[in-house]
């Protein structure tokens, strides 16, 4: 009777949500390196931990420690506001408008610190697309695990006591190789479709299966990526790419129909069997450098991957009666012209992207000082290379890539008996157009170029 007249006053009990409690492990079950960990990561939870609060290492750094690959970023998630980590911390710092965050430095590490977000989906602010705009609501462990976006990025590991903990299945999910959404992905995708573009990525690098499920809504929702910041998208496609798995990232982009809006002009590169070839050896080398440790310049993988457009571009103009290095200099205008308003390329990668495109034509010119000039431009080595692919690609002479290998590699007299063969070898018509008079008078006309590479300007005749 008394346990009704409070039912009546209180209302019903309301049940423990079922993901409420996780599934924890301990280190004979998930077998976790220890040595895998950062030491700075290490050092951010125990200080959280000793000033009271509960902290974590979460989402992707879990998920590589449990495949046995050591993390290339450590977050952490914590209880703690962001006010009261930065309190914790000599070099802390806020930042974020859409959800505060807060970057803690230990010399050149940063490491990115988040306050457990609740479940409270109505206070956030959306657009009228449904994409959160700001959500600063905080919240329980599990609130947050529920906000994560896929179940093997939803596991926290406390390296004080060595335990996981699985809110939804995530370690199962790894053991399958499935990579699934939390919650109906429909809604998930619409909340923010940057997450569409983070499946692709990761199934491709981890080589999981999406779970039909998550996959299902994907084609129709496509489209939504266009309603995301430009920047946004950038940032998630620098990463698809430099991710090792480039050329698969492309291939699962194109399998789900997410390419079209973002790289619209892939599908008629790589329907021609040159065009297909150039990006994917130019994508296979890139992973191939990745993967060795080497640098990799986004502005030649973009280069990479927009050159067929500017070389069709290029060749429209040249049909028209315009002269070869302005007619590349207007085919780039166009090409980036359009595609900065998608992915919203920085100006020094443009800047890269130009310079390389630029130098090709001039790779042509191999008699007096052209090629002596042209090993000391700054974006030699990157046009270069890019020259090979264009000779590996069957798009150019491989004749060509072979010479200037010979080149890079003798010495000075080598390389004068390099330019006398090629000299004697070259029809007279190769040598170019004759020099015209400078002069106004006549048909002839000069032009003054100016030089994407080097910022010179230089008064030439074509």
């Amino acid at each position: 009777m008394i346990t009704k007249l409070i039912r009546k006053i209180l209302g019903p009990k309301k049940k423990q949500a079922k993901d409420s409690q996780p599934v924890k492990l301990g280190p004979n079950k998930h077998q976790i390196d220890p040595k895998l960990l950062s030491t700075n990561a290490v050092r951010v939870t125990q200080t959280l931990q000793a000033a009271g609060y509960d902290a974590f290492v979460v989402g992707g750094a879990v998920r590589d420690l449990l495949l046995g690959v050591k993390p290339k970023d450590f977050d952490i998630a914590t209880n703690a506001t962001p006010e009261q980590v930065k309190r914790l911390f000599k070099r802390a710092f806020i930042i974020g408008r859409r959800f505060q965050i807060v970057h803690v430095m230990f010399g050149q590490d940063l490491l990115e610190v988040t306050t457990f977000r609740g479940s409270s989906p109505e206070s956030a602010v959306k657009d009228e697309m449904g994409r959160v705009l700001r959500d600063n609501t905080f919240g329980l462990q599990h609130e947050d695990a529920v906000r994560r976006d896929f179940t093997i990025n939803a596991m926290y590991y406390n390296p004080a006591t060595e335990e996981v903990y699985d809110y939804h299945g995530g370690i199962s999910d790894i053991r399958h190789k499935t990579l699934r959404v939390i919650g109906k992905p429909e809604e998930r995708f619409r909340e923010d479709p940057i997450r569409m573009l983070r499946v692709v990525r990761f199934a491709a690098k981890l080589g999981f299966t999406i779970d039909p499920a998550t996959r299902a809504p994907i084609p129709a929702m496509a489209p939504l990526i266009n309603n995301v910041p430009a920047s946004r998208v950038f940032d998630e496609m620098l990463k698809l790419l430099m991710s090792g798995y480039a050329l698969a990232c492309l291939n699962q982009l194109r399998n789900e129909g997410l390419h079209h809006d973002l790289l619209p002009m892939l599908d008629v590169a790589l329907a021609q069997p040159m065009g297909a070839k150039f990006i994917e050896l130019s994508l296979a080398n890139t992973d191939q450098r990745i993967t060795q440790g080497k640098p990799v310049s986004p502005g030649f993988l973009f280069a990479s991957l927009l050159w067929n457009h500017v070389r069709s571009k290029w060749q429209s103009y040249r049909a028209t009666g315009e002269y070869p290095i302005p007619a590349l200099h207007l085919a780039a205008n166009d090409v980036l012209d359009s595609q900065t308003e998608k992915l919203a390329l920085q100006r020094r990668i443009t800047t890269d992207m130009r310079d390389i495109w630029a130098l090709q034509p001039r790779f042509e010119r191999r008699t007096g000082k052209s090629p002596y000039k042209l090993l000391e431009n700054p974006r030699f080595r990157a046009g270069y290379d890019f020259l090979l692919l264009r000779c590996a690609a069957g798009e150019i002479d491989q004749e060509i890539g072979d010479w200037w290998t010979a080149f890079i590699e003798a010495d000075g007299t080598e390389r004068e008996e390099l330019l006398t063969r090629k000299a004697k070898s070259a029809p007279a018509t190769a040598a170019g157009p004759k020099k015209r008079s400078g002069r106004r008078g006549g048909r002839g006309r000069s032009r003054t170029v100016e030089t994407e590479t080097s910022g010179a300007v230089s008064s030439t005749s074509e």
